[in-house]
């Protein structure tokens, strides 16, 4: 039996979107289900904020968007931050440093710039037209201006590499610092603050929802940490099988309409 929700806090990339970035018409058939039988809906990315703004419109969301993991929580309608987890200066030279001697391209996030130092780099036109604004060319990072960062990426296609340098990170920083991969290519380095599992404690308190009444659905090991934190979690059918060990349920691909599928049998059949 399906259990009560009030909330569905939804991963944008591998989970709401189809790999070429569109939300289908099923996706937003079944946003609009939710809204008309009173649950609300609530989305989380690794992306920045302003790069989730082609979303809240078109679905209409009326909750914080959270962007950057959780890092910041902007008001849906971009006119105030209600949330930030910034990284301490002394992990942004140290993240990045870690990821050139991993051979990963580094990335820098400030709660409104990107910054990157080839801009002809892999993955940088991609995420250009995913976010839909440019990043900025700098010769090097100079680290003693750095300050608002946010979000640190490691960017790499080859799996050993990412797999040596998540490792390396989880060493390096600890509890202190959450790293986590938000797709098989991206390594994300956060504040520990700035977790999905911190996104569903905000909501639920900046929305007066109980835990147990949010369900969640994401594809990526950084969305176990809000299955965790809520009352029902759903794993997309193009995760991987240890992320979907950790879900009361699976749907299918986000290239088949899972979400909408998730949302239909596990979140409103109970509504019915």
């Amino acid at each position: 039996m399906s259990r009560a929700v009030d909330l569905v806090i939804a991963d944008v990339d591998g989970t709401l979107v189809t790999n070429d970035k569109r939300l289908t018409a099923a996706t937003k058939l079944a946003v609009d289900a939710l809204r008309e039988a009173g649950i609300r809906f609530a989305i989380t990315s690794g992306r920045p904020p302003r790069g989730m703004r082609m979303l809240s419109e078109p679905l209409a969301i009326d909750t914080p968007l959270a962007g950057f993991n959780g890092g910041v929580m902007m008001a849906p309608d971009f006119s105030r931050v209600v949330a930030s987890h910034d990284l301490q200066d002394d992990v942004i030279g140290k993240a990045i440093d870690l990821l050139d001697d991993h051979g990963l391209d580094a990335w820098v996030y400030t709660h409104d710039r990107w910054l990157v130092r080839d801009a002809a780099a892999p993955h940088v036109d991609r995420e250009q037209r995913t976010v839909a604004f440019e990043p900025e060319t700098v010769e090097r990072y100079d680290v003693s201006s750095l300050h608002g960062v946010v979000k640190i990426v490691g960017v790499t296609d080859d799996a050993e590499r990412m797999k040596s340098c998540l490792a390396a990170a989880h060493k390096a920083f600890g509890d202190g610092v959450t790293a986590d991969c938000s797709q098989p290519y991206y390594l994300d380095i956060t504040s520990a603050h700035a977790n999905k599992g911190a996104v569903v404690d905000a909501m639920s308190s900046e929305l007066g929802i109980p835990h147990e009444r949010i369900a969640t659905i994401g594809d990526m090991p950084n969305d176990v940490a809000m299955f965790a934190r809520s009352g029902l979690s759903i794993a997309m059918g193009n995760a991987d099988d240890s992320v979907k060990r950790k879900a009361d349920h699976a749907t299918r691909g986000n290239e088949e309409d899972g979400f909408a599928e998730a949302m239909m049998r596990f979140v409103l059949e109970g509504r019915r």
